[in-house]
């Protein structure tokens, strides 16, 4: 609701008005562009990380597509469990950037690690598990401020600039750790090394150029409490949201599988491995700001079922007959395109649901919920690989995604908030 004009000031037409709508819809919060930089140099640090890591676990180091599927499922899952706390701890203390750039930290801190666990796959684990934990404790915190930074109609758009940025990031790391592979002749100790000073960088950024708006006391008697967050199980369209999203995750393959599997199909040669999630990343940064404004104009539940139906697309043109730059380019579209029309919307989709002293911890449980069905969703597929094989298993997950997204699309046709 607008003000009125003042008394010297002349009035203002429809037109003037929906020019300032306009104007102002146009802007994106400087809190968005700062945490956007933070994770474009922060997703150099990780995805150098993403990128090699099929490799050097199952081809480096002889691991089984059983134990690639647990670490993986390890790696991208375990967030899951420290999400909450994470949240929590944000709202509860007021310091949404304090949490999120202890979790920036642990991250750098953890690149170290893979360096010095060599071959050991506990070691390893750990080092992974300690990395995720990071990125689950920043995730909601940082997410939060997007949220609470811009009005809630500007949401998709606001998700799709920061994610945009995030996606540049990892549009750069594969290409650092191919360039370091080839340079080092395949030494991934430096992948790991450089990788680790991208990510203090990332902290150094955050804690320079995030304004600390943190602070702010929440209303009197609306102090979040670990009890306040989970009550939000209780509300319909928030219970909603979080069950597609859970129901989704489970049924998504880990994104180290999908090249694998394009890998062994094409026999391509393992230094261009690295290069792969390029096209996906490239895909993503060109739709991440398009599909999140067409979600503050359609609705967000649109392009989120879309996005899934993009992945089911995915395993069925790898689980077809296709070959060569025909399967390179649909699997790396489709699979870009699903995480534009899903990673930011589903924040976009759940913010307004959540009350805001408590929006950490409610994003907290929406991604948690989506971090738990993939890590399942990994294990799930390395076993079915390993027990039949790999189009068996390509043919269950295609099978499980469509009746998902079934029982997903009745849920989400129920009545949902969108903003106006």
């Amino acid at each position: 609701m607008y003000l009125s004009a003042g008394r010297g000031s002349p009035p203002r037409t429809p037109a003037s008005r929906a020019s300032e709508r306009s104007s102002r819809r146009a802007r994106v919060s400087s809190t968005v562009i700062a945490l956007g930089a933070v994770s474009l140099v922060t997703d150099v640090s990780s995805e150098m990380v993403t990128a090699v890591l099929p490799l050097y676990l199952v081809l480096g180091l002889g691991l089984s597509p059983l134990q690639f599927g647990f670490l993986d499922g390890l790696y991208n899952g375990v967030t899951a469990f420290v999400r909450l706390a994470g949240g929590h701890a944000a709202d509860r203390w007021r310091r949404h950037k304090l949490v999120a750039g202890s979790g920036y930290a642990l991250s750098a801190v953890c690149k170290l690690g893979l360096l010095l666990a060599g071959s050991s796959t506990p070691a390893l684990s750990a080092a992974l598990a300690a990395d995720r934990m990071g990125k689950g404790v920043r995730t909601a915190p940082r997410d939060a401020l997007i949220s609470t930074s811009c009005d809630e109609r500007d949401l998709g758009r606001a998700f799709g600039v920061h994610r945009a940025m995030d996606t540049t990031g990892a549009l750069l790391g594969p290409l650092v750790a191919f360039a370091l592979l080839w340079v080092t002749a395949d030494a991934y100790d430096a992948v790991f090394v450089v990788s680790f000073c991208f990510g203090v960088l990332g902290v150094l950024l955050l804690f320079a150029f995030v304004p600390g708006r943190e602070s702010r006391p929440a209303p009197a008697g609306r102090t979040a409490t670990l009890r306040s967050t989970l009550r939000l199980l209780a509300a319909p369209a928030f219970r909603r949201i979080l069950t597609a999203a859970t129901l989704l995750g489970l049924v998504s393959v880990g994104d180290g599988f999908l090249y694998l599997v394009l890998q062994k199909r094409l026999d391509l040669d393992t230094g261009y491995f690295p290069l792969l999630p390029l096209g996906s990343a490239a895909v993503y940064l060109l739709l991440a700001v398009p599909l999140g404004r067409a979600a503050d104009r359609i609705g967000r539940r649109v392009p989120y079922l879309l996005g899934h139906l993009a992945l089911l697309g995915t395993y069925l043109m790898l689980f077809s007959s296709a070959a060569g730059w025909t399967l390179v380019l649909s699997v790396l579209i489709l699979h870009g395109t699903f995480y534009a029309a899903t990673d930011g919307v589903l924040m976009a989709l759940g913010g307004p649901v959540i009350p805001e002293e408590q929006r950490a911890g409610g994003l907290a449980l929406l991604q948690s919920g989506q971090a738990i069905g993939r890590l399942l969703a990994s294990v799930l597929f390395g076993a079915a690989w390993t027990v039949w094989s790999m189009h068996a298993a390509l043919a269950l997950a295609c099978a499980a995604l469509a009746a998902a997204l079934l029982i997903t699309f009745l849920l989400l046709t129920a009545t949902l908030p969108e903003p106006r």
